[in-house]
């Protein structure tokens, strides 16, 4: 039988007056998977109003997720083969990951999935398709040796706290998948930094490679490493394309622009957020860069060798935060999220601008947080709705001054 005149026939099963009217939204949560919806637009939140629907878009964001996701797989076997010293090949290091992986991708679906059923039957509401891209982004910016249980608790409360509270899909302040992190980060520290949460099986391993060490770039950073002395092992083209240890989608700046490509050509996404993002992080890299050479040009390079390596952070290449940490990641797929973004075009501009300067003023300022991103797309979610406010209110005050003037 044909699967759309199947849905037809039970449907009234789930209407009211029908059979089962309290697993309505359930329903129609699988019919709007499979089939166009007869509606595109939501009755509340933010919503398209065009001919692309929610779950089309959303759709977008996935494929534009793919190339990291598998990329992130391969590296978390192509690690932990290192660690070992085993050489499993192109396959070996993908499988291996794979299964790494793909654990924690079923526990953040079901999880996030389950509470977002129970409130629509409670609400009577239709399942909205946005947490289908939050189930996948949790997954790919945590640690891959993230306990599974942790993961469950955290992406509950993501989908808890930062969405059903506010009303749900729409109604939301801030990205669920980062306060998901940001729950991780600050419930459980020792499971999300360190030196062996980002390397699959290093944490307990009985046997490693002589002289391995599972830090990240911005690891090192953190810890006094200087920039020449970090690129002799991690070179500028291995943290391009992400031979570095890191969370599993946020490595290679490579594939991320493939996502990005995608995101800005069908236009699900802000290229003014993504664009002004970079400028942030290069006008605070290259300020940053200004201090250093002021602070270190009044020290004694003999006497006070030890305070000027405290300082070599501030000499990182402006261009180099761009492809260390998950600021590639953050900036195309999070800080984009059409929900909690600036929504004025002009507030697109300062929102991304002041979450690049924002995400490296805390990365190399502020050594408890090493990697930034995280902080500055949270706190530019809350303070997107007070630019927007600003914005409407000078053109506002502007039209009303020519309206004056024309007079």
């Amino acid at each position: 039988m044909d699967l759309r005149k199947y849905l037809d026939k039970i449907k009234p099963n789930f209407e009211e007056g029908g059979k089962h009217p309290g697993l309505k939204s359930t329903f129609e949560a699988f019919e709007s998977f499979l089939f166009v919806p007869n509606n595109v637009t939501a009755s509340k939140g933010a919503h398209i109003r065009d001919s692309v629907d929610l779950k089309r878009t959303i759709t977008v964001v996935i494929i534009a997720l793919i190339p990291a996701l598998l990329f992130g797989m391969w590296n978390v076997g192509y690690f932990h083969h290192k660690m070992t010293g085993e050489t499993a090949g192109l396959w070996g290091n993908f499988f291996y990951g794979l299964g790494q992986v793909l654990p924690i991708l079923v526990v953040s679906y079901v999880s996030g999935l389950f509470l977002e059923f129970l409130f629509a039957q409670i609400r009577k509401e239709q399942v909205n398709e946005g947490f289908l891209a939050t189930g996948l982004l949790i997954p790919m910016i945590v640690p891959v040796d993230t306990p599974l249980w942790m993961v469950a608790i955290a992406t509950m409360f993501a989908v808890l706290i930062g969405k059903e509270v506010f009303g749900g899909t729409g109604m939301n302040i801030v990205n669920p998948a980062l306060l998901a992190r940001a729950f991780l980060f600050f419930a459980y520290p020792s499971k999300m930094s360190g030196d062996k949460v980002w390397i699959a099986g290093l944490d307990g391993a009985e046997k490693t490679v002589d002289g391995f060490s599972g830090a990240t770039p911005l690891g090192e950073l953190a810890q006094n490493t200087s920039w020449d002395a970090l690129t002799s092992h991690y070179s500028v083209s291995d943290m391009f394309f992400g031979f570095i240890p890191g969370a599993v989608g946020e490595t290679s700046t490579l594939c991320i622009l493939l996502g990005a490509i995608l995101l800005i050509w069908t236009g699900v996404a802000s290229w003014k957020i993504m664009l002004s993002g970079v400028l942030g992080v290069l006008f605070m890299g290259l300020l940053l860069n200004f201090a250093g050479d002021h602070i270190v040009s009044s020290l004694d390079p003999q006497k006070d060798a030890a305070k000027i390596a405290e300082y070599s952070y501030l000499f990182v290449p402006a261009y180099a935060h761009l492809i260390l940490g998950g600021f590639a990641f953050g900036i195309v797929f999070m800080a984009t999220d059409p929900v909690t973004a600036a929504q004025t075009e002009t507030g697109k501009w300062i929102y991304g601008f002041l979450v690049g300067v924002v995400a490296i003023l805390v990365r190399v300022v502020n050594p408890a947080f090493p990697e930034g991103v995280m902080m500055a797309i949270l706190l530019m979610n809350v303070t997107a709705p007070i630019i927007d406010h600003i914005v409407v209110r000078q053109n506002v005050k502007r039209r009303l001054n020519r309206a004056k003037a024309s007079k």
